[in-house]
């Protein structure tokens, strides 16, 4: 049993020109040996594009890519034939499998903000597949992926969105691993306070409350096998 707290300024950062991305495990030329990923998630990276920059094409292979976008609009097209704009509201799986190619960018003229994770898949080789969703949110807990939701490559793995105002408490879903991060406002976990960008780790720590300490307060929290 274990809460283990990430500040926002403990992130790996890659910067480089119209883009800059907060990395929160062992990414390309950021390597840490003791944070390599947590469970089946290896990848959650906090991006910010200037308008109109991005990523051109580039592969993909064997990972369940899921993006929300926190502000702005991006753009998505693969090789595949699918192309979208996905905004806020709007959750985006990409499955790789057997290998994909994709590109992405800021859309509309203006900056972006989205958060982006990586899971692996149960099986590799899969066909690839896409898709968006429009995502009814409300307070409390919304499932984004997952069980009932985007369906995902990963059995037990899934992603909840969770909204909270001043001095309310939710109770974290059961799950032996859960990756909570925090995209707006505060809340206190564990005695913690997290703010925007704060991450937290939890090992067996199902139903764990938390409590908003700020209005609009919004959480993104994996649950991992």
């Amino acid at each position: 049993m274990s809460v283990h707290v990430r500040r926002a300024q403990q992130r790996f950062r890659t910067e480089v020109e119209g883009r800059t991305t907060w990395h929160s495990f062992s990414f390309g030329a950021h390597y840490d040996p003791d944070n390599v990923g947590f469970g089946a998630l290896v990848a959650h990276n906090d991006e910010w594009l200037q308008a109109g920059s991005g990523y051109p094409d580039h592969p993909h292979v064997d990972a369940e890519i899921v993006t929300w976008v926190l502000s702005g609009s991006l753009r998505h097209t693969d090789d595949r034939g699918h192309t979208a704009v996905v905004g806020p509201g709007q959750v985006q799986r990409l499955s790789a499998g057997s290998g994909v190619v994709h590109s992405e960018s800021a859309d509309g003229g203006l900056p972006a903000r989205f958060v982006q994770a990586w899971v692996r898949p149960d099986e590799s080789g899969l066909a690839p597949s896409y898709a968006v969703a429009d995502v009814a949110m409300g307070e409390g807990w919304t499932t984004l992926v997952g069980e009932g939701a985007v369906p995902i490559n990963t059995r037990g793995a899934s992603l909840h969105l969770g909204v909270l105002g001043v001095d309310d408490d939710l109770e974290l879903p059961a799950s032996p691993r859960l990756h909570v991060f925090v995209t707006a406002g505060s809340v206190t976990l564990a005695d913690e306070v997290l703010v925007d960008s704060d991450a937290a780790r939890l090992v067996d720590e199902p139903g764990r409350p938390v409590r908003g300490r700020a209005p609009e307060t919004r959480l993104l929290v994996w649950s991992l096998p």
